[in-house]
């Protein structure tokens, strides 16, 4: 096995509101010891002596609404119409790409085909792709008319979405996907501002389709992820047992209390950066003021922030992950989350960290031993030229990730990191 001792480093340890000076022994996949202070653990137990000249040392980000085969679609239907063999290519260049970020970990909220996700996790796990841990999933399983339909009654046309109505027919869609080996199972239970025909606030799927989706799940141990904007479309979630319910936009203060009834067991993600960018960023990709105003983006970016607001102060476990992706949220931008929960939803510094490294190791799977920097954890790491509780953009992009370790190797080799000032003095 190889061992590594990181001395002289700053740890941010996925628990604490601050950092402290101290240093770190990987041993295999593990984090062996953790000690404060300088020169407390014994060169001698490490085949590696790092020195981190007094960067942060904190645990890998996890991407808690992932879409890897999201690559940069303008429209919906534009995922439908890549062919399935670019679009697998395009999705490993993706997992490579989100790991350079610093994400070591991805739990998929969807793939746009079938197996896509299924096969390049198995790739990541055989060691022949560089990627993130990955929890894969099928398509988003939606109803006719629903999120992810983009079909006309005189045109078919394929998109992110696997369409089932009725009770029968959503039990054999989650079984399909549970054949093809998926880790999560994804509903669309409401509309959203960027379909005409179902919007956010418009409730798509059946009470009774969403308790069959989940029971079959569950009966495969698979856990279950939903789409849920409309206030009763959280209902419908919480009452069936949905694991993860993402953006909860709408919901009312019925729809809360049943969140907070259930937040020792449901994780939550707004999936923020989507809703972000096209309000403040969509011109880039040609969404004018007139068109955001239009399609109700800016009420709906109002309704988040408080809903969210509201959560922080219940207490309940909630993730980062923008739905990134699209043409209006690129790949690669998925940390500006960090500082999107401080700026907008009222969390400090080291709650909004915390919500991308421990509740993320959590939606993961791995509670208590993933997204932490503790004796027994997993030695999933990065090292910060800067202090992400000051700075959160330190984490946006990879220029100043010295090191990215997964599993405990080295992704990024922090001995050959030369700081960004450096560099440009060199050129």
């Amino acid at each position: 096995m190889t061992s590594y001792l990181f001395r002289n480093v700053e740890i941010w340890d996925g628990d604490r509101d601050d950092r402290y000076p101290g240093e770190v022994l990987v041993s295999g996949n593990r984090i062996a010891k953790v000690a404060l202070g300088r020169n407390q653990i014994a060169a001698e137990q490490a085949a590696e002596v790092i020195d981190g000249g007094g960067m942060t040392i904190m645990p890998g980000l996890v991407e808690g609404h992932c879409h890897l085969s999201f690559v940069g679609p303008r429209r919906n239907q534009d995922l439908g119409e890549i062919p399935p063999e670019e679009h697998l290519l395009r999705t490993c260049r993706n997992a490579t790409f989100i790991l350079d970020h610093g994400f070591t970990s991805c739990y998929s909220a969807a793939s746009a085909k079938l197996r896509i996700d299924v096969v390049v996790r198995q790739e990541i796990e055989d060691g022949y792709l560089a990627g993130p841990r990955y929890r894969a999933a099928g398509p988003e399983i939606t109803v006719t008319g629903g999120l992810g339909d983009e079909r006309k009654q005189h045109m078919h046309a394929e998109s992110f979405g696997m369409i089932a109505d009725g009770v029968d027919e959503i039990r054999k869609a989650v079984r399909l996907c549970c054949r093809e080996g998926v880790d999560n199972v994804k509903l669309n239970i409401s509309g959203d501002e960027f379909v005409g025909h179902a919007r956010a606030e418009v409730v798509s799927m059946t009470q009774e389709e969403v308790d069959a989706a989940v029971a079959v799940a569950h009966d495969w141990g698979k856990r279950v992820a939903c789409h849920s904007r409309a206030a009763e479309s959280v209902k419908r979630a919480v009452r069936a047992g949905v694991d993860c319910i993402y953006h909860c936009d709408f919901a009312d203060e019925e729809a809360l209390d049943m969140l907070e009834a259930v937040k020792d067991r449901v994780i939550i993600g707004p999936a923020f950066g989507l809703v972000h960018n096209s309000v403040f960023e969509g011109d880039v990709v040609g969404l004018s003021k007139a068109v955001v105003e239009r399609m109700g983006l800016p009420r709906k970016l109002e309704h988040t922030v408080a809903t969210y607001h509201e959560m922080r102060k219940r207490g309940m476990k909630v993730v980062v992950g923008g739905d990134y992706g699209f043409t209006v949220t690129p790949m690669g931008q998925n940390a500006r989350d960090i500082g999107h929960f401080v700026k907008f939803f009222g969390y400090s510094p080291a709650e909004a960290l915390r919500c991308a490294t421990a509740v993320g190791g959590e939606l993961m799977g791995h509670k208590g031993e993933l997204g932490l920097v503790k004796e027994g954890a997993l030695a999933d790491l990065l090292l910060v030229d800067g202090n992400p509780l000051e700075d959160q953009s330190v984490l946006v992009g990879p220029s100043l990730l010295a090191m990215v370790m997964k599993d405990g190797v080295l992704h990024r080799d922090p001995r050959r990191y030369v700081a960004p000032e450096r560099r440009l003095a060199a050129e």
